[in-house]
């Protein structure tokens, strides 16, 4: 099984809402985003996908995100824009991006301080 990382990263503010502390209030980070992939086969190249692409994939999704307010952008209007649900919304997102069969995602971790950061996985 081989598995291959991204990293990229976004900038952007969000408050939590419900939060009884200083993150209640607005405040921004530079976010910083690993995607891994697992492939049990490689194509006839030897690769199991261009690590071009899978950057490509995740800063489009991201696009929406960067240099916003993430409580106005969807589905954060409906849910705390916390790194917990933003690792989940661009995990599902790129789940049904990535049409390589043979690649399936792994983990999203989303960084908001070089000190912490969530994974999600299945």
């Amino acid at each position: 099984m081989f598995e291959l990382m991204i990293e990229t990263q976004f900038s952007a503010a969000h408050q939590l809402r419900g939060y009884k502390g200083k993150c209640e209030n607005l405040h921004g980070h530079n976010w910083r985003v690993q995607v891994s992939v697992s492939s049990g086969k490689l194509n006839d190249i030897g690769i199991a996908i261009d690590f071009h692409e899978l950057k490509k994939l995740t800063n489009e999704a991201l696009s929406v995100l960067d240099h916003s307010f993430l409580n106005d952008v969807f589905p954060f209007t409906e849910i705390n824009p916390s790194s917990e649900n933003i690792a989940k919304w661009l995990y599902d997102l790129l789940k049904k991006k990535i049409t390589n069969n043979d690649v399936v995602i792994s983990a999203v971790t989303v960084w908001e301080s070089d000190t912490a950061s969530t994974t999600y996985y299945e």
